[in-house]
């Protein structure tokens, strides 16, 4: 007997001995407790790290009974050591990481790379415009977005047309059609729409915009040779928001807006509304405007429904804007002269939906549908068209502890029917792209993470593109992280370009499907990023090395008496570096950028400067901040020569800047002193030859509307 009851308790602890547990490590952060996808959970005695999903959890299986060691690091957070004696009474536990205080920026969640990641733990290099430093920038220029872009290091904004201040984005020296605008991953500002796109989108209903440079056509499709641009909505948050903003400039511009959102038990609401009204601007005194007479409204209302496994929203927007330019006498008395109007309405619905299939897996379902029409007059030509666009997608996302996979597909329609007949014949096109993707993301070390991706899209007339994507991020230390990507991309050949704008489409004959081909672009970066404090000094950097080529580019030729868009029979190459560095302390934050762009077209044995490329561009601004007190904040930005399309060299300028703004509690009063300079293209270059009734307009390369002041309140209830 009494060996038997020795044997019994000798097979407990062997049966013990062997029991294997599951834990789920909740990882939070900060005051407000904030979930920490993306943190490293490392389990000592298994060799194992877990990587937190989008909740925070990090989930670990076969742990052995006793005691376990776990450490737990996240950018942002100091590192915590904790240890647990198995068997738990609960399978989950809690743990809080504490902030460090230079490191706050960092906690930013990326959307565009669909992996919900936080910045510091992305493998692709996004760089973010959110928080004060979106509101500082919507403070300069309330009414659209081309100003906070053009101010980031290594962008640039091109004005396609001299009276009406029509723009593009360009992306390390390559043209606008190359850069894809995308809002909550939902493509919308394409094709006709390009040419106004970033001067139709106000920045004061946005929480985040999100800047990949380099090929990112792998993650929304073609398009996204340059760089990719995606707009994140505001959306309700737990405490109702209503704000006021009213904004006036001294070349008599008008910005009136709200915006409102509120989360109730399981519905939620936003609605955002605008006008933005100028009258013409000529500074230079040349009777041709430097602003373009223009009034634009717009209303964005959306709806958010809350479930326990799914999560939906749906919403509208409309913009209406009518733009005229030219002739000051033409738009003020109504007297002959040249002139350039263009009139908009832009319609856009879209749904989204989520649903949570398990603790690792979820399905998502989006859709929009885009309506623009878009009239230009100019005397004795009018060009007016109407461009409907869809896009549907669904995707399924999985998670496991050390690898996350992204598996979807998504038709994109595309159709432009042009109204008024031409002498060159109807420019209508149809497009149907139908676009397969898988997305990985995977840790196999706490100090290195890899993405990769896999893009087949098939696009109606233009055959098959293959887009692989790589992006690998290495955390050398707590202090310097590198990252190493590259990919494919592709764009579909369309009359939509920043050539044909110039001339508003004049004489452009249709794409021939027969005789053009996609252009196809392949390309890398690298870059270090470095980070410290010495003392109260806090110090980063960031270097950057970068490259893309451009493989049968569409150039628009003269054909007799008409253009023609063809394919090259060479390439385009782009290639350079961008520094960033930041200086901060106590109240003061200095921020210096630098850009240089080596961008060369080669044809036929020949090698030309690219147009419109400055090499060599600096930004540099010192900011001093009184929290919740007072802003200041003093610009200086520099942009070298660049060779323009007649073959002569542009002159290089300076353009300053200077803002402040009080905050109380409720509201707050800012004024800002743009380009105080006064550098304009107009007091050094010409903008046209001939005369004014009858303008041959030259590039757009400096400013042309010159010193301005806005001011105004913003009001928040």
């Amino acid at each position: 007997m009494k060996r038997l009851v020795i044997a019994l308790f000798l097979s407990c602890l062997f049966v013990q001995s062997q029991a294997q547990y599951s834990f789920h490590l909740i990882i939070r952060g900060g005051e407000e407790k904030t979930p920490l996808a993306g943190a490293s959970a490392t389990w000592v005695e298994g060799n194992y790290t877990a990587v937190a999903d989008s909740n925070g959890v990090a989930n670990f299986y076969s742990i052995k009974a006793g005691i376990q060691h776990f450490i737990v690091t996240h950018i942002g957070f100091g590192e915590k050591k904790v240890m647990f004696s198995f068997p738990l009474d609960t399978a989950q536990a809690e743990l809080i990481l504490e902030e460090e205080e230079e490191e706050e920026e960092e906690e930013v969640i990326i959307a565009a790379t669909r992996t919900s990641r936080t910045i510091a733990n992305t493998p692709t290099r996004v760089e973010v415009i959110s928080g004060e430093e979106l509101e500082e920038k919507a403070n300069m220029k309330p009414g659209d977005i081309r100003m906070m872009l053009n101010e980031s290091t290594g962008i640039q904004t091109q004005q396609t047309s001299a009276t009406s201040y029509n723009s593009s984005i360009r992306i390390q020296g390559l043209d606008g059609r190359y850069t894809q605008i995308v809002r909550d991953g939902l493509p919308l500002y394409g094709g006709f729409a390009g040419g106004l796109g970033i001067m139709q989108i106000a920045p004061l209903d946005l929480r985040q915009v999100e800047v990949i440079k380099g090929s990112a056509s792998t993650l929304y499709g073609g398009g996204a040779i340059a760089g990719l641009v995606n707009l994140v909505s505001k959306t309700p948050g737990e405490n109702r928001e209503l704000s006021f903003m009213a904004n006036a400039t001294s070349a008599g511009g008008l910005d009136l807006s709200g915006f409102y959102s509120q989360k109730f038990k399981k519905v939620g609401l936003s609605f955002f509304g605008s006008r933005n009204t100028s009258r013409a601007y000529d500074p230079a005194d040349i009777g041709l405007s430097a602003i373009p007479e223009f009034e634009r409204y717009t209303i964005n209302p959306r709806l958010f429904f809350y479930g326990k496994c799914t999560r939906a929203n749906a919403g509208i927007s409309y913009i209406t804007e009518d733009r005229t330019g030219g002739s000051m006498a033409y738009i003020k008395d109504n007297t002959a002269g040249y002139f350039e109007r263009n009139e908009s309405q832009r319609f856009t619905a879209h749904f989204s939906l989520a649903h949570t299939l398990s603790e690792r897996a979820d399905l998502q379902i989006k859709s929009s549908f885009t309506s623009f029409g878009r009239t230009i007059n100019i005397p004795s030509y009018v060009f007016d068209g109407l461009q409907r666009s869809s896009f549907s997608e669904a995707s399924y996302n999985i998670r496991g502890s050390r690898m996350q996979w992204i598996l979807g597909a998504n038709v994109l329609t595309d159709h432009f029917s042009e109204k008024a007949p031409q002498p060159t014949g109807p420019r209508n096109c149809r497009f149907t792209t139908l676009g397969f993707f898988a997305l990985n993301t995977w840790t196999p070390h706490p100090l290195l993470t890899i993405e990769t991706g896999l893009r087949g899209d098939g696009v109606t007339d233009y055959g098959f593109e293959l887009l692989p994507r790589i992006s690998a991020m290495v955390r050398i230390s707590p202090k310097i992280t590198t990252r190493l990507g590259g990919g494919f991309g592709y764009k579909t050949p369309t009359i939509f370009t920043e050539d044909a704008e110039r001339i508003q489409f004049r004489k452009i004959r249709p794409v021939s499907h027969a005789n053009t081909v996609n252009e196809r672009s392949f390309g890398g970066n690298f870059d270090i990023n470095y980070r410290t404090s010495l003392g109260d000094l806090g110090f980063s950097i960031n270097q950057l090395f970068f490259y893309t080529r451009l493989d049968r580019p569409l150039v628009l030729l003269p054909v007799q008496t008409d253009y023609e868009f063809v394919n090259a029979g060479g390439h385009i190459d782009t290639r350079g570096i961008e520094t960033n560095l930041k200086l901060t302390y106590g109240e003061f934050k200095l921020f210096l950028g630098y850009t240089y762009a080596d961008v060369y077209n080669h044809e036929a044995g020949n090698r030309s400067w690219f147009p419109l490329t400055a090499r060599h561009r600096l930004n540099n601004v010192l900011m001093y901040e009184k929290e919740e007190k007072l802003k200041m904040g003093l610009e200086a930005y520099y942009v070298s020569r660049q060779k323009l399309g007649d073959g002569s060299i542009g002159k290089p300028y300076w353009i300053t800047g200077f803002m402040v703004e009080k905050l109380w509690d409720k509201f707050s009063v800012f004024v800002n002193f743009e380009n105080f300079t006064d550098t304009r293209q107009t007091r050094f270059d010409t903008i046209y030859t001939g005369t004014v009734d009858q303008p041959l307009f030259r590039d757009i390369y400096a400013p042309v509307d010159g010193f301005v002041i806005n001011g105004g309140i913003k009001l928040k209830l």
